[in-house]
């Protein structure tokens, strides 16, 4: 499967606007009526998002199938998703750097010509920072520490006078949102709540629903002057490893969408659409994955 090293890794804007089409378009056929409690929020759910979980289980099902991997295919496969979560993640924030000067910089240490020095240090810092998820891969845990740890990975391209690894001491406007972010001084306490909802309530939920969940709320406390969108989706991924599921690869192309739900999410309390949207790229994720094994079986 040398092939898998060399494809892209991530889909295109048009043929990922065509996979969500079509998704969606099953999904709300084979939806009902019916409105279950969300087992997050609390919040009524539609019948269109169990469906899409009833997908992503079975297309987790066929992942599992193959594995365990052996060791060459499965060094691939942590190629193909360290390049592709290092290139969005970042991507999604503003820097620069194109999938393939990423993937060069990380597999052959060569900078982009022209490009500034802090986005060479993003690619550098998210790749440590997924390398450190995976060494967390067997806890089944996620602690304050962890997402410290994250966030000190990624000091080389941190601005707005952020210090690696510290909550911020100053109030947070993001450019764009209406929301109004918790004070400096209610940081500590948020995040202690938050990480003790983690151990408590992750085994009550499905994995995805959780992981997207903890996704909002970490971007919603917003604990540090600058890197909370990586650190966000480096937790998110971290819950789902865990759980056996596949890290969630948000394109870029889909950035004003995971914007606007995850503002509607702050502003609205209602977290819904965006959990829905993790969801849709977690199945478009496990769907890219077994294309490049070669793999076309579609869940029975």
């Amino acid at each position: 499967m040398a092939a898998l090293a060399q494809a892209s890794l991530i889909f295109g804007q048009e043929r990922l606007a065509d996979m969500t089409a079509l998704t969606n378009a099953k999904l709300s056929q084979e939806s009902g009526n019916a409105v279950p409690v969300h087992p997050v929020s609390g919040q009524l759910r539609c019948s269109l998002s169990e469906n899409i979980l009833n997908v992503i289980d079975e297309y987790q099902k066929l992942v599992q199938d193959l594995r365990p991997f052996e060791v060459p295919m499965l060094n691939q496969i942590r190629a193909f998703f360290r390049i592709g979560t290092v290139w969005s993640s970042n991507a999604i924030e503003g820097f620069t750097y194109t999938e393939m000067e990423t993937k060069i910089l990380l597999e052959d240490g060569l900078t982009a010509g022209g490009k500034p020095l802090r986005d060479a240090l993003a690619v550098i810092g998210q790749a440590e920072a997924y390398d450190h998820m995976f060494t967390l891969l067997r806890r089944r845990n996620l602690s304050e520490i962890d997402a410290l740890r994250f966030h000190a990975l990624l000091s080389g391209s941190l601005d707005n006078e952020a210090y690696p690894g510290v909550y911020r001491q100053t109030p947070v406007v993001v450019t764009g949102s209406e929301f109004k972010f918790p004070d400096p001084g209610e940081v500590p306490g948020l995040m202690e709540k938050l990480f003790q909802e983690i151990a408590a309530d992750r085994h009550r939920h499905h994995p995805v629903a959780f992981a997207a969940h903890i996704h909002k709320e970490l971007a919603t406390i917003h604990p540090f002057a600058d890197g909370n969108g990586r650190v966000a989706r480096l937790a998110m991924n971290t819950l789902l490893i865990q759980d056996g599921f596949l890290p969630t690869i948000i394109a870029p192309v889909l950035r004003h969408e995971y914007y606007q739900t995850l503002q509607i999410a702050q502003k609205k309390k209602d977290e819904q659409p965006f959990i829905e949207f993790i969801y849709r790229c977690e199945l478009e994720t496990q769907k890219e994955m077994l294309r490049h094994l070669g793999h076309g079986r579609e869940p029975e």
